[in-house]
C-alpha cells in the first residue's frame, strides 16, 4: 500500500465534533499541554487602567498645587521687599548704606515717618523711641533683603 492511499483509508478514532483543522483560532487551550488561556475581564482591566490616570493626574495636580503655592509665596514676598524698599527710601537717615551691611527700620512714635538705623531694637536699653519695622540688609542691586519684621 501507498501512501497516498494510507492517508485516503486512514479513519480517525477521535470524534469529530471533538477535534478542528484550525486550533489557532480557538479561544481556548486545545491539547493539555497548551497553554491556558484566560479571558481578559474588560471591565476590570479598563477600572485599574482609569484608576491609575485618576492617581497619575492627580499626583501631577497636587504637584502643580505645591508650584502655584511657591509662586504665590515669592509673589508675596516681592511685594513686601519692595513696600519696605520704598519705606526705607522715604525714610531719614543720617548716613550712606552700604552694601552687605545690616540696618534697622523704625518708624516713629505718633507720625507717619520712617527712620533707618545702625542701632537694633534690643541695642536702645530700656525704651526705644521708635516702633520697629524691619531689620533689612542692602543687597548688591539696591534692593533690601527683609532678615526680621
Amino acid at each position: 500500500m501507498s501512501d497516498k492511499e494510507n492517508v485516503e483509508n486512514f479513519i480517525n478514532p477521535i470524534d469529530k465534533d471533538k477535534i478542528t483543522d484550525t486550533p489557532h483560532l480557538l479561544p481556548y487551550a486545545h491539547t493539555v499541554g497548551s497553554a491556558l488561556i484566560k479571558p481578559i475581564d474588560k471591565g476590570k482591566v479598563k477600572g485599574q487602567a482609569v484608576s491609575a490616570m485618576y492617581e497619575q493626574t492627580e499626583m501631577q495636580l497636587e504637584q502643580l498645587r505645591k508650584q502655584i503655592e511657591l509662586l504665590a509665596q515669592q509673589a508675596q514676598n516681592i511685594h513686601k521687599r519692595v513696600e519696605i524698599s520704598e519705606l526705607i527710601y522715604q525714610a531719614e537717615m543720617g548716613f550712606k548704606p552700604l552694601i552687605s551691611h545690616i540696618y534697622h527700620l523704625y518708624k516713629r512714635k505718633n507720625t507717619e515717618n520712617h527712620v533707618l538705623s545702625l542701632v537694633a531694637p534690643n541695642d536702645w536699653g530700656i525704651s526705644c523711641p521708635y516702633d520697629f519695622v524691619a531689620t533689612v540688609k542692602l543687597l548688591s542691586d539696591h534692593t533690601w533683603e527683609i532678615l526680621e519684621g
